[in-house]
């Protein structure tokens, strides 16, 4: 046999539209299928049972939390436990009045519309929103000028499901029109673990339970992190052409990711290294702090920023960011070389 080269492994960690087909097929269908936010669920079961009860239609929910932590799959499931349809939808998919009308004039009673990143939402959609939302009507304006018109449109009585990562940027007008809010925290490892192993499952690959644990100690908290570093990993037993995920594959496959034992990236430490460095350990803007990585300011505050704040590493602060003494540590910099 071969030995394997390692460029050929390095392909196999390249992401495929297939995993796009496999992370549906991860995903729970129904609530005791969702590991994990267990006072959640609890709310979540009254919530859902109360309106069955009624045999009403559902109040619009928020869901809020980093992106990963199963808002997409919560909105799928309610709709399953309520046996209704969901429409998807994006709030930067939705530029322009006509865009919003098209959508709910075709719901029908008691189906979900899921808004995912409803924070971007334009304040002209908002405002067509707010009697949708409300009154379970649609007002539409008709033509320019003094012969403009309002038409006043009849809606079934749908529910919507918003998501978010950036509550701080949702409008008050928008967010009181939520009847409840539902707030998804990091993971604790047991239950990534647990994820870990029932998507090894799914995906029909053995796994060593010291794997799961290493994975899930690796994955920042976040089951669409361990699952996919758990494809990742399968991918390298496939090529290595072993029928089972165990520690030592498991390790050799995060040495060539360069995902440390915190489960840092590259552009973790690329960013915390470049606070100590570049900006004596902060503060420093998040403007001034993208320009010097070379990342977009909303990835490094939704992707990067709040793991680094969990496991402090970083701070945020009035006057921008500020790498913390752990930090320090952790790199082996001595913070007085670098205060200047």
């Amino acid at each position: 046999m071969r030995p394997k080269k390692s460029q050929e492994i390095k392909e196999s960690f390249k992401i495929t539209e297939k995993d796009k087909t496999i992370d549906q097929t991860l995903r729970p269908k129904t609530l005791d299928e969702f590991i994990g936010q267990e006072k959640l669920k609890e709310n979540l079961k009254v919530f859902l049972e109360a309106a069955k009860k009624r045999n009403e239609q559902i109040e619009h929910v928020l869901l809020q939390g980093g992106p990963g932590l199963g808002k997409t799959t919560l909105a799928q499931i309610i709709a399953q436990e309520m046996k209704t349809k969901i429409h998807f939808t994006s709030g930067p998919a939705l530029e322009r009045a006509g865009d919003i009308a098209a959508i709910i004039t075709n719901l029908e009673d008691k189906d979900v519309l899921f808004i995912d990143e409803i924070h971007r939402l334009n304040r002209t959609i908002e405002e067509i929103l707010y009697p949708a939302m409300e009154e379970y009507t649609l007002n539409l304006i008709i033509g320019r000028g003094p012969s403009a018109q309002t038409l006043k449109l009849e809606l079934p009585k749908f529910s919507i499901i918003g998501a978010t990562t950036r509550p701080s940027l949702l409008s008050s007008p928008l967010r009181d029109r939520f009847g409840v809010t539902y707030e998804l925290s990091f993971y604790k490892e047991e239950d990534l673990k647990k994820i870990i192993e029932r998507s090894a499952r799914i995906l029909g690959i053995e796994i060593e339970e010291g794997a799961s644990k290493e994975i899930a100690r690796r994955a920042r908290f976040t089951p669409r992190i361990a699952n996919r570093l758990l494809k990742r990993v399968r991918d390298l037993a496939q090529v290595e052409e072993k029928n089972k995920i165990d520690l030592a594959l498991t390790k050799k496959a995060f040495l060539m990711l360069e995902i440390d034992e915190l489960g840092l990236t590259p552009a973790d430490r690329r960013i915390i290294e470049t606070i100590i460095k570049k900006f004596s350990g902060g503060p420093v803007g998040i403007k001034a702090l993208a320009c010097a990585v070379r990342e977009e300011a909303e990835t490094i505050e939704e992707i990067y920023e709040p793991y680094l704040i969990q496991i402090s590493f970083l701070d945020r602060t009035p006057r921008g960011r500020i790498a913390t003494n752990l930090a320090y540590q952790y790199f082996k910099y001595n913070k007085n070389l670098f205060n200047f």
